[in-house]
């Protein structure tokens, strides 16, 4: 009985098949890099702490306070929402064009309205707070010069002594400005 989910032979098997893969589809979003361990780790707290309002919300329902849980359950909803949007954030990339997501804000600009997308040494936010360090960011610049925020910062929570991850995604965000720009 051979268990090939376990083993590397399934992808030698499927390669005969040519059936394209699902992340090759450049037509769906797709962010090209992986979530950093400091994203990850937040999100990760803000579920345990949901996970203990949710609990809260269970114990002061069956206590008769309906108001109370009811209020839990909201900031429970809410923390669940804040980690999967914390997780979301970052630079998507597909054939259509190039989309920074941000906490609140999402900016989804064609190729062909970007005009350059490089690499820059300048002051970056550490980890999003308000203090700067120098570092590297990856900024895109639009048609009529104007430049939308810093996609990339090696200072980031994706990117925080990570150097060789934030080189490949610049890289690849890079290259697929290359391929889909018309300019």
């Amino acid at each position: 009985m051979p268990l090939t989910f376990l083993t590397a032979d399934r992808a030698f098997d499927a390669a005969a098949d040519e059936v394209a893969l699902p992340f090759d589809d450049h037509d769906q979003w797709r962010r090209p890099y992986r979530p950093g361990p400091w994203r990850v780790s937040g999100a990760a707290l803000l579920l345990l702490l949901a996970s203990f309002v949710l609990l809260a919300a269970m114990i002061t329902a069956f206590a008769g306070a309906l108001p109370g849980a009811g209020l839990c359950l909201a900031i429970g909803a809410a923390l669940i929402a804040a980690a999967l949007r914390t997780l979301r954030m970052g630079v998507w990339v597909s054939r259509h064009g190039l989309r920074r997501v941000g906490f609140f804000v999402t900016v989804t600009v064609p190729w062909d309205r970007v005009s350059s997308v490089r690499t820059v040494q300048q002051p970056v936010r550490w980890l999003g707070l308000p203090r700067t360090v120098q570092g590297q960011a990856l900024i895109a610049e639009r048609q009529r010069g104007e430049s939308l925020p810093s996609l990339l910062t090696d200072h980031n929570a994706d990117f925080l002594s990570r150097v060789e991850a934030f080189d490949r995604a610049a890289d690849m965000v890079e290259t697929w400005f290359d391929e889909y720009s018309r300019g």
